[in-house]
């Protein structure tokens, strides 16, 4: 069994391999534009559609949801692939086939409706509100999920930890500009121009440029990845030596690479191993544990503060009220604080941006833990600033100072979890390759076996060879592992340790960033009512953050931590 040498797998220094690294992750860039303009646009249709504000939300939380629920098996199923276009890329063009899908029925589906419903003017409606809903959902959960393959190439292609974290400041830099260029694109007035005319409005031609740009960083990142294929010698009933002797023998062929493609990957990972996976979604290794948790409460504390900081502006700062008549001054001061709240988010997206690009060196000079911690003090403080002040310059000051959290934990989370998976006998501590270190001398679980003696209760070493290890004999009684009060033996847990993929463990991170928009949407509005102020959010941010600090204080970064 051989490994295709990769072009990718070279070291980083150099400007080529930087401008690869660009071209690479090309589609980052292409999805975080899309979600971010996209979703940033479809609130004004739903209301136009006729949705309830009330409902509105609801429907934002479809796609976080579905990704709760189908990222861990894409995330498993991606591991155990055998396409013969690599085990991620397939993956990937599904996904991105749903976001362009989502790009196209949202812009027109009042065009769509009206074609579907026959003349019913409440079909047509009905229709087009379901449309829409389809539209929104399958681009968030499409778009979202999409980044647990990219990441996991990334992780493939880079293997050395100093290049995985140059490859995941990338990814940071690059979802940070799409931020930017996404946040900005609907600001934008699209309906004066000449493009605008021929498409029919604003709505179609913002989305018509979404497509073009996601269409060419979809090309762009495939044409540059080569994904390192686990090659085995072709047999005589493999796809590599299909001859054609016969049509049924061709058939039979066909049928064998369409069961190796990415679509029957998943449909067979969803029927067979759906319990397996989600077992190995509870049962992670105690590094992963502390990982997550401290990931999740700083995701968190940074979604609160995004989703919410317009609105915050808005009402808090500039005293607006967005329920009051248009052209009212409380409703012109309002619509103001929106506009310097965007300002507020896009300079956090700018942030970010610089961050991501000096990541590797922050994390050269002071380590992951110091700059880790050091993100979210900042991020705790920036947000308990922007409570307290009531300047709108020292409140905008702040919000761009919470890019840098936004960069770290887009990064080095994912740097650790390509560290634990490099070195699994060291960090995976509950895996068969364990190694137990006892007065000076390291031994592994098969080191000693332990047999019965002819004497009665007499337990004795089994004399092996000379580097202690015992070659297995067929004559001596079999070894039956401790076993849990359930049943269970104890190495199952190990074998799910040893066999784990690290796009299972990406796909954990990422349900923290979905579970981190999920929560606030569900408790904010009840914790504002209850409070009746807007401060509320922010408040609500740095509290999160404040945890985040004391969770990330146990993240093992390096083998020091798990000695202490």
């Amino acid at each position: 069994m051989g490994e295709k040498v990769n072009p990718s797998c070279v070291n980083m220094t150099g400007w080529r391999s930087q401008w690869r690294l660009v071209l690479l992750n090309s589609l980052t860039c292409g999805l975080e534009i899309c979600v971010a303009a996209g979703i940033t646009y479809v609130p004004p249709l739903l209301l136009e559609a006729g949705v309830e504000e009330q409902y509105m939300t609801m429907v934002l939380g479809i796609g976080p949801v579905l990704g709760l629920l189908f990222i861990p098996l894409i995330g498993s199923a991606s591991d155990h692939c055998n396409s013969s276009y690599g085990r991620r890329r397939p993956f990937i063009w599904l996904l991105s086939l749903g976001v362009l899908l989502a790009l196209f029925i949202i812009p027109h589906a009042d065009v769509l409706a009206a074609n579907l419903s026959w003349g019913s003017t409440r079909r047509n409606q009905a229709l087009q509100v379901g449309l829409l809903i389809l539209g929104v959902g399958l681009l968030d959960f499409c778009g979202q999920v999409c980044f647990t393959p990219l990441e996991a190439l990334l992780s493939d292609l880079y293997r050395e930890q100093d290049d995985c974290g140059q490859a995941f400041a990338m990814f940071s830099f690059m979802v940070s500009l799409g931020g930017c260029v996404g946040y900005l694109l609907p600001a934008l007035d699209w309906s004066g121009g000449l493009l605008s005319f021929y498409l029919g409005g604003q709505a179609e031609c913002l989305f018509s440029l979404l497509i073009l740009i996601f269409v060419i960083s979809v090309l762009v990142t495939m044409k540059v990845s080569e994904e390192p294929l686990s090659t085995v010698e072709p047999g005589p009933s493999e796809p590599g030596r299909c001859f054609p002797r016969s049509c049924c023998y061709l058939f039979q062929c066909k049928l064998r690479s369409l069961k190796s493609g990415p679509l029957m990957c998943l449909l067979r990972t969803c029927w067979s191993m759906t319990p397996v996976i989600y077992r190995s979604y509870c049962h992670v290794p105690r590094v992963m544990q502390q990982l997550c948790l401290a990931q999740l409460c700083s995701w968190m504390g940074v979604m609160s503060f995004m989703l919410f900081y317009t609105d915050f502006v808005g009402e808090g700062l500039y005293e607006g009220v967005p329920s009051a008549a248009p052209g009212t001054a409380l409703r012109q001061r309002y619509d103001e604080g929106i506009r310097m709240g965007s300002l507020g988010l896009f300079l956090q997206c700018a942030t970010s941006t610089f961050f991501s690009l000096v990541m590797s060196r922050l994390v050269r000079l002071f380590g992951s833990r110091t700059v880790y911690l050091s993100s979210m003090v900042c991020f705790t403080i920036s947000a308990l600033f922007i409570c307290l002040s009531k300047s709108v310059l020292l409140v905008t000051s702040m919000s761009a100072l919470t890019g840098f959290a936004y960069a770290t934990l887009q990064t080095l989370p994912y740097t650790l979890t390509c560290h634990y998976h490099k070195e699994k006998e060291v960090y995976m501590q509950n895996s068969k390759t364990k190694k137990m270190h006892t007065n000076g001398f390291t031994i592994t679980r098969d080191s000693v076996c332990l047999t019965l003696d002819n004497g009665p209760g007499d337990l004795n070493h089994k004399i092996g060879t000379s580097n202690g290890h015992v070659p297995h004999s067929r004559d001596e009684p079999e070894y039956y592992p401790p076993v849990h009060q359930n049943a269970a033996p104890l190495g199952l847990e190990s074998e799910d340790f040893e066999k784990r993929g690290v796009g299972l463990d990406f796909a954990i991170l990422d349900s923290t960033f979905l579970l981190s928009q999920v929560f606030p949407t569900l408790f904010m509005g009840m914790i504002v009512q209850f409070t009746e102020s807007v401060t509320a959010y922010i408040a609500s941010s740095a509290i999160f953050g404040a945890i985040g600090i004391y969770f990330a204080t146990h993240i093992i970064f390096d083998q020091k931590d798990l000695r202490s």
